[in-house]
């Protein structure tokens, strides 16, 4: 039973890093492709971000690479803390002063902060590039670092 435990947690574990991928991936886009760094930068000037046009591109590349990077399950941990660093700038800079509530509150943005802690703590699951370049695959229950 344990490892049949450890096939579904391997397979949740990717979906989530898929769907965090495929959300951070649309975000990266729309700010690479369709706002380009200097309307980025114009924007997060507006909102008080400090060096907006070094944030600017910062924050896009990390997004949309970092999307990708979680799609394929290509280091997943780096792109996963990367990630989780943005959205602790994201809610310290933009959503924290607006309570917690969506539209404009943090929620959202601390959902997918603890979305990549979760990945950068427990590794890419299975269904992942990583697991082709490291010995660690998606660890099942017994092999986890916090098991007793």
């Amino acid at each position: 039973m344990e490892k049949s435990l450890g096939r579904w947690q391997g397979l949740g574990i990717a979906a989530l890093r898929w769907i965090v991928g495929l959300v951070f991936l649309v975000h990266g886009s729309q700010k690479l492709f369709v706002y380009h760094f200097a309307g980025t930068a114009g924007f997060f000037g507006k909102i008080g971000i400090p060096l907006p046009e070094v944030s600017a591109v910062v924050v896009t590349l990390v997004e949309f690479l970092g999307g990708v990077a979680l799609i394929l399950g290509l280091g997943t941990r780096v792109a996963a803390v990367l990630l989780a660093i943005n959205m602790l700038g994201a809610i310290y800079f933009v959503h924290g002063r607006n309570g917690f509530y969506l539209p404009a509150g943090y929620e959202f943005a601390l959902t997918m902060l603890v979305a990549n802690v979760s990945l950068a703590l427990t590794g890419p699951g299975m269904c992942a590039l990583d697991n082709l370049f490291c010995k660690e695959k998606h660890p099942g229950p017994a092999s986890s670092p916090l098991a007793a």
